[in-house]
């Protein structure tokens, strides 16, 4: 389940009138089944949304969860992922695992005194484009503390050329958390029934189309037109933009005359050892299945490294 899908369920269920179940991992010590940060929730039914990695410590945060919710309190719960947990259910990860549990409670509101749902503004802000912080306030048995945690802006991944590999990479970025745009100068390959909705198919000439969006370190570039005068004018419109990744199809061959042409045109070398080309992490990758999940690959990998630390604190309340 992707962040904002998760958040906007929490949203619907606190302005239905109805009480969530917040949890979140805060800390880990050791090999554990997900990262600090990750994040569900619990409804009243005892549904979860979003997975902190199956087994049964997932099955036991639901369960204590739903008691919480009952009780209307907050904490945190230690598990430890050893011999004796794997034993009676399952899993042997050898590590700790610390989980806030902070309920969420629909608070009345009035025209003449709104309540602003923290969620809402969340939401809002990712959708602008924004990093945002959720913070969480639990009880650890000893005393009251808040965690913050960072939630990034969903990616923007901008593609060059709506053929086949565009589209199928569409598809496998999709449901990755990324936001998608495909630019093609054929309406024919730039549309809604080759790239529906949420994903935005933008028929223009290319390298024009590249100069006026907006791009910055959360942007990630892939060129991927149907051929080398398109591939270069696409290159040539992104080269000195900040986008976080610029990547560009081709073999060995056509990438040096496309960067020849680039130097002799006054870009450095320094420029240029930015793009990753050929794109795709390598695989040896043949039918565009292949070459379009070598593409994915190395975007999650950029995405994911050198990631900050996604949870601060404790602090104490």
């Amino acid at each position: 389940m992707l962040l904002t899908d998760l958040l906007k369920n929490i949203d619907r269920e606190i302005k239905a009138g109805r009480h969530v179940a917040l949890c979140a991992i805060v800390a880990v010590r050791g090999s554990t089944p997900q990262p600090a940060g990750t994040i569900v929730c619990v409804d009243e039914s005892a549904t979860m949304h979003g997975s902190l990695g199956g087994g049964c410590m997932e099955a036991d945060v639901r369960r204590q969860a739903h008691q919480l919710i009952a009780s209307g309190k907050s904490q945190q719960i230690t598990f430890t992922l050893d011999d004796d947990f794997g034993d009676q259910n399952g899993m042997i990860c050898g590590g700790q695992c610390d989980v806030a549990i902070m309920v969420m409670t629909p608070a009345p509101t009035s025209p003449t005194s709104p309540t602003t749902n923290p969620i809402t503004t969340i939401l809002d802000e990712l959708a602008s484009g924004k990093d945002s912080k959720l913070t969480i306030e639990v009880d650890t048995g000893n005393n009251r503390v808040a965690y913050n945690i960072r939630l990034d802006a969903q990616p923007h991944v901008i593609i060059a050329g709506g053929g086949h590999i565009s589209r199928i990479l569409a598809k496998l970025l999709h449901p990755l958390g990324f936001r998608i745009t495909v630019i093609d100068d054929r309406p024919e390959y730039a549309n809604t029934d080759r790239f529906p909705s949420p994903m935005n198919p933008v028929v223009g000439n290319i390298a024009n189309t590249l100069q006026r969006q907006h791009i910055d370190s959360a942007t990630y570039i892939v060129i991927v037109t149907r051929g080398h005068r398109h591939d270069l004018e696409a290159l040539a419109a992104v080269i000195n933009k900040p986008a976080n990744y610029i990547g560009m199809i081709g073999s060995r061959r056509k990438i040096k005359v496309i960067y020849d042409d680039l130097r002799h045109a006054g870009i450095s070398d320094e420029s240029l050892k930015r793009i990753h080309a050929p794109i795709g992490i390598n695989i040896n990758s043949v039918t565009t299945n292949e070459i379009a999940l070598s593409i994915a690959a190395q975007l999650v990998s950029i995405r994911r490294k050198d990631h900050p630390q996604s949870v601060e604190g404790p602090f104490n309340i």
